[in-house]
């Protein structure tokens, strides 16, 4: 057989198991999230605020934006599992930067130019960094396991995609223990700790995503 027609049939069997993949994709975050959940219970737990911080608008944005890049997060994963990845997924992204920058805009708008660096440091950088990769590590291990049933045209970034979701399934868990709400923490932080699981993701996925 030769490559075109190898990568055709695999398109067309793509197309009918995108439904499958994906519910393979969403247990294997539920599964994950799960374990990630257990450690979180163990040995953070929820923050001792956590009613009065639903009240407050720093809080319900920094929700609002994990919950969104886990959405975009997810559309990308799915997108580059196929043998010819499409652009579409991208659009996925543009809520994400725009949650982002409203927040980032507000927060700067109301806060006095001299507490910025403050709020940038906050009190739990190092938790931060070491938190959101540690309840990472279970999705990812089950991203790949459950991506290993797909044929993405470079496994290297369908890896890197299964650790953009699963970092920010673990930003969503982490940000209920988290005490540092600022948007110019957030936007920070949780990104600089999300960089390791995505490189973690695509070395990985290059290794164990060839077909």
């Amino acid at each position: 057989m030769k490559t075109e027609q190898l990568v055709t049939s695999l398109v067309a069997d793509r197309a009918g198991s995108t439904r499958p993949l994906g519910r393979a994709v969403g247990r294997a975050v539920v599964a994950g999230a799960l374990v990630s959940l257990v450690i979180f219970a163990i040995e953070f737990g929820t923050r001792v605020d956590l009613a009065a911080a639903f009240a407050t608008w720093r809080f319900d944005f920094k929700l609002v934006l994990v919950l969104a890049a886990l959405m975009a997060a997810c559309s990308a994963c799915l997108a580059l599992a196929r043998p010819v990845a499409t652009a579409r997924w991208r659009w996925a992204v543009l809520p994400v930067l725009l949650v982002a920058a409203v927040a980032l805009g507000t927060e700067l708008a109301v806060l006095p130019a001299n507490a910025w660096k403050a709020r940038l440091v906050g009190s739990n950088a190092l938790v931060c960094l070491t938190a959101i990769p540690l309840f990472a590590l279970a999705p990812l291990v089950a991203l790949l396991l459950a991506l290993r049933r797909a044929a993405p045209a470079s496994p290297a970034l369908a890896g890197a995609a299964a650790g953009a979701l699963a970092a920010a399934t673990a930003a969503v868990i982490y940000a209920f223990h988290c005490f540092d709400d600022s948007p110019l923490f957030v936007l920070t932080w949780y990104s600089l700790a999300a960089i390791p699981v995505v490189l973690l993701g695509a070395a990985l996925g290059r290794r164990l995503l060839r077909w």
